[in-house]
C-alpha cells in the first residue's frame, strides 16, 4: 500500500518515542500480551496465533477496560507497522510502561512463512 506523505511523516516522527520489535525477536519473548489494531475485516482474513484483537479505532478508548494495569507487557501490530507504532505512542502518553511495536506487522510475519489462525 502506498501511504500519503504526511501520514509517513507522522510515523517517522514517533518512531524514536517507541520500541519495535522484529519478528524473531517477538517470538522470543514470553508473558507479553499480542493485540491486533488492524480492522476488523483484516483481522477476518488471518491473524498471529494467540493474537487479541482490538482495533486501532478503538484501542485508545477500550485498553484500560481490558488491561487496566499499567505495566502489562503488551506487543501491538498492524499491516506494515505503521499503525502499531501510532497506536504503541498512543499508549504510552496514557501512562502504559511496557508497550512495542511489531516492526513490519504482519507481512513481516507472513513473509518469514510462519503460521497464522482464522476465526
Amino acid at each position: 500500500m502506498k501511504h500519503n506523505p504526511a501520514f509517513l511523516a507522522l510515523v517517522e516522527s514517533i518512531l524514536p518515542k517507541i520500541t519495535e520489535v522484529s519478528v524473531e525477536q517477538y517470538q522470543s519473548m514470553t508473558g507479553w500480551v499480542l493485540l491486533d489494531v488492524r480492522e476488523d475485516s483484516e483481522w477476518h482474513q488471518g491473524h498471529l496465533p494467540n493474537a487479541q484483537h482490538l482495533g486501532r479505532g478503538i484501542i485508545e478508548r477500550d485498553i484500560e477496560t481490558l488491561f487496566p494495569e499499567k505495566d502489562t507487557p503488551l506487543v501491538l501490530y498492524c499491516g506494515g507497522g505503521y499503525r502499531s507504532a501510532l497506536a504503541a505512542n498512543n499508549l504510552q502518553v496514557m501512562g502504559y510502561t511496557k508497550v512495542v511495536s511489531l516492526s513490519g506487522g504482519y507481512k513481516a510475519w507472513l513473509g518469514g512463512q510462519l503460521p497464522i489462525e482464522h476465526d
